[in-house]
């Protein structure tokens, strides 16, 4: 399992996600689950994955070689648009899926893989997609302007009630990471590192991204700090008159 959101701002992108990955309790690794294409000043591309490793390396490494390959078919370098973008990796899944899904069902495992695509493409504004199994998707919006894949519910409650097409890019990071450190805390399959990119609205380069780890003094601030003001909210709270015996 893992966990993934991008959330989709009026100034940018803000993408993340852990890096964990395990086939049981002691086959534990750490893979990256952010991936970038980029064309500097022209485009960036990020692709978030969740899922079957298998199924999701084979997407990202079949739309790598799309972009030099010689049959001069739409890849993640050419497209036009984001929305076109997310139909060739949609394609890609559906690829793999011809390719390994009955190998897969005889063997009793699920087709089982997600991916979030942001970025932004010059001529247009930034734009975030859910790719789903069977290739098709949705495009978040100024009215939900987050997506999530992965081990998912125990972050959103977080994001549901801070985060608006507004909000500003710092106040999205720190949204983020009390979301990955609920999951984290909830979770034994999401862990550090996580990889976080912010995207600010049209300068096209992925020049900030970072990995987190769980000893980064930020980070370690930012979880002590919500623990703290949550037992000092929660304290403060009125008790209910009939819980009083």
């Amino acid at each position: 399992m893992t966990y993934c959101v991008g959330i989709l701002l009026e100034q940018g992108l803000v993408l993340a996600s852990d890096t964990r990955t395990n086939a049981g309790v002691d086959q534990v690794a750490i893979t990256p689950k952010m991936h970038v294409f980029e064309v500097p000043g022209e485009r960036v591309i990020v692709l978030l994955t969740a899922g079957n490793l298998a199924i999701t390396q084979s997407v990202v490494n079949l739309c790598r070689e799309q972009l030099t390959s010689d049959e001069g078919g739409p890849h993640l370098h050419n497209v036009s648009s984001l929305f076109e973008a997310a139909s060739v990796v949609g394609s890609a899944m559906r690829s793999v899926h011809q390719r390994d899904g009955e190998s897969l069902k005889a063997h009793g495992i699920d087709f089982s893989a997600s991916i979030l695509l942001a970025g932004q493409i010059r001529g247009e504004k930034p734009r975030l997609f859910n790719i789903y199994a069977a290739g098709n998707f949705i495009e978040a919006t100024a009215d939900t302007p987050y997506l999530q894949i992965g081990e998912t519910k125990y972050g959103k409650p977080i994001i549901d009630r801070v985060i608006k097409h507004h909000t500003a890019i710092a106040d999205a990071v720190k949204c983020v990471l009390i979301s990955f450190d609920s999951t984290i805390r909830s979770n034994i399959s999401v862990a550090c590192p996580i990889d976080v990119m912010i995207l600010p609205k049209d300068k096209l380069r992925a020049d900030h991204r970072h990995r987190l780890t769980e000893n980064d003094p930020d980070y370690a601030r930012l979880r002590q700090g919500w623990g703290e003001g949550l037992k000092t909210v929660f304290s403060s709270l009125p008790d209910p008159q009939w819980s009083r015996v």
